[in-house]
């Protein structure tokens, strides 16, 4: 096969739908034919989370307590919102092995779609992007995770917003703080349009929505004492974990036993500076420049980030690089990030590495953490991101 026709196969994004969804429901009935793993001498399944999510639905309209232990049907704490757990329904009522590979095909689906809705960018950086996030798609994908859910859901936010949609926009983003309460953090897309106060405000809107969306199942009673069930476990939950994170780094290299608020303080801080150069808002690849530092953010900043979480940050890298000129520098960079991000957690990656010095140094975080200050410096001192602008429309 001559050099052009294999490009135009792996360019082709009906190849690559195919492709994404041959590897989705492989893995999820990989997943789910291993059988029982033990932990806490307790026998769970291997797609454990998928489990959470399915129990949540039955505990929320059988009256229970969404957020309490259930070590009997799942190891580990739900701890998604009622909203979550009312919308898990078309899954969990389906047998496990169909309900598993819809939800991961729901997953790595939507992710592949808002890959294709980006604007600005030419069908062959879609497709680089999508074949370079993959393997790490399918981390999170034996994991039954929401990640690649989140991660579209910000692209799909970002690409609405791009065409004047703030009504979708705000579902989009409400929808993503209804999965994990981090994704409000794309609620500084804001500041790039015009029409910003109908987006945030839609947002609200749909945010009530969602937040009393379960209450004709609960009553009024039941979703308060959810609603202040779920903001304990998170409260308590902060205090317990460093994550693959910057702060897990911080600690894991230096000994720094730093403040977690100090730490997510300072890369918020960061970030926003980054959002005051109003005068590039016009131009499109700055615009991109941001939501991948945005997505690397989400991740890095998380004291909660667990390897499945880093597809939303490969998605940020991916935007990276793709729609940058071709730099040494930055190839060193990707090949890191594709190295320790998502080969490492593989059986590609030497056992005894991983053990030794993968987990650790949470080197997975580092490749992440190096990107996120060099696309940090691209947007506080480059000016030229770009060569033709899009403007943003009144």
């Amino acid at each position: 096969m001559n050099t052009k026709k294999t490009l135009a196969f792996l360019q082709n994004f009906d190849v690559l739908l195919v492709i994404y969804l041959l590897v989705i429901a492989a893995a999820s009935a990989a997943e789910y034919l291993k059988g029982a793993k033990v932990f806490n001498q307790i026998e769970y399944t291997h797609y454990n989370n998928f489990v959470i999510f399915k129990h949540s639905f039955y505990n929320l309209i059988q009256g229970k307590n969404l957020y309490s232990a259930y070590p009997d049907l799942f190891w580990d704490y739900f701890k998604y919102s009622p909203a979550f757990a009312l919308l898990f329904a078309p899954f969990a009522l389906l047998p496990d092995l169909p309900g598993l590979i819809l939800w991961n095909l729901l997953n790595g689906l939507t992710l592949f779609f808002a890959v294709r809705s980006l604007p600005h960018l030419s069908d062959k950086q879609k497709t680089m992007i999508l074949w370079f996030v993959l393997l790490e798609l399918l981390t999170s994908v034996q994991n039954a995770q929401s990640n690649g859910l989140m991660a579209a859901l910000v692209l799909f936010t970002f690409s609405a917003l791009e065409n004047k949609r703030e009504i979708r926009a705000g579902l989009l983003l409400a929808l993503s703080v209804f999965i994990k309460i981090f994704g409000g953090v794309a609620l500084l897309l804001a500041f790039f349009y015009p029409r910003r106060r109908k987006f945030i405000g839609w947002f609200a809107v749909w945010s009530l929505v969602l937040a009393f969306l379960p209450l004709p199942v609960t009553g009024a009673s039941q979703l308060a004492a959810l609603y202040k069930s779920w903001l304990a476990l998170l409260s308590g939950d902060h205090n317990v974990s460093l994550g693959i994170s910057m702060l897990g780094w911080l600690q894991s290299w230096f000994g720094w036993a730093v403040s977690k608020y100090a730490v997510v303080l300072a890369g918020g801080i960061m970030l926003l500076l980054s959002f005051l150069r109003k005068n590039r808002f016009d131009d499109s690849g700055y615009r991109l420049l941001l939501l991948a530092s945005l997505l690397i953010w989400m991740v890095i900043f998380n004291h909660k980030a667990e390897s499945p979480t880093y597809i939303i940050a490969m998605v940020g890298i991916a935007i990276w690089y793709f729609t940058q000129p071709k730099q040494t520098a930055n190839r060193i960079l990707l090949w890191l990030a594709f190295i320790f991000v998502s080969l490492s957690p593989t059986d590609l990656f030497p056992a005894p590495l991983r053990r030794e010095w993968v987990y650790p140094y949470v080197l997975k975080a580092v490749p992440a953490i190096l990107i996120w200050f060099r696309i940090q410096g691209q947007l506080f001192f480059e000016n030229n991101h770009n060569q033709y602008p899009t403007r943003i429309n009144e």
